[in-house]
């Protein structure tokens, strides 16, 4: 399947990132340095032709902030859509990542995600990317999550998408998405 060209912005750094909480689901704040990420988003979006753009953002309170920021001046309308929500993490909701098992294997940060009781796993956020993808009509920019954004990115380019690792996680920088290839735009 192919897909229209995509600029994917994670939101900026929360509180409960930088205190590594499993956040899910609820929200906290932005801290300063997720305003900076926010308008350093912004700065990169300014110096592209977004004509004939869509602009969409996750409903949930970090993201749509971000996006507000990252794209005030540049978007007339932004669209939230449900689909775009981070992965639900169940009752591990807020929990401190240190208190919570650590599954063996390559990465197990990620894998905490799968195992999360009463979490939404993998394969139901593929799947609401999967739809949300097959109804975009045009290019889009979307401000989404980590584990969000990140299966969007597999779904359009493959696993090529996660080959590249930011040190940030991809706050504060966009990803661009063309003809099945991904740029870090920094």
């Amino acid at each position: 399947m192919t897909h229209p060209e995509l600029y994917i912005l994670r939101h900026g750094e929360t509180v409960w990132n930088a205190e590594n909480r499993m956040q899910g689901e609820l929200n906290s704040p932005l801290t300063p340095k997720g305003l900076g990420d926010a308008v350093r988003q912004r700065e990169i979006l300014m110096d592209l032709d977004l004509t004939g753009f869509a602009f969409y953002a996750s409903p949930q309170g970090r993201a749509f902030q971000t996006a507000g920021i990252a794209l005030a001046g540049i978007a007339d309308h932004i669209r939230t859509d449900d689909r775009l929500r981070e992965i639900g993490v169940g009752d591990w909701s807020g929990r401190l990542r240190g208190e919570l098992p650590m599954p063996k294997g390559k990465d197990p940060f990620m894998a905490q995600y799968e195992i999360a009781p009463n979490g939404e796993g993998f394969a139901r956020v593929k799947t609401r990317c999967r739809a949300f993808l097959a109804e975009l009509q045009g290019p889009a920019v979307v401000v989404t999550h980590g584990i969000t954004g990140g299966m969007i990115r597999g779904l359009v380019v493959g696993e090529k998408a996660h080959a590249v690792r930011t040190t940030h996680g991809g706050q504060g920088c966009v990803y661009h998405l063309k003809n099945g290839v991904q740029n870090v735009l920094e």
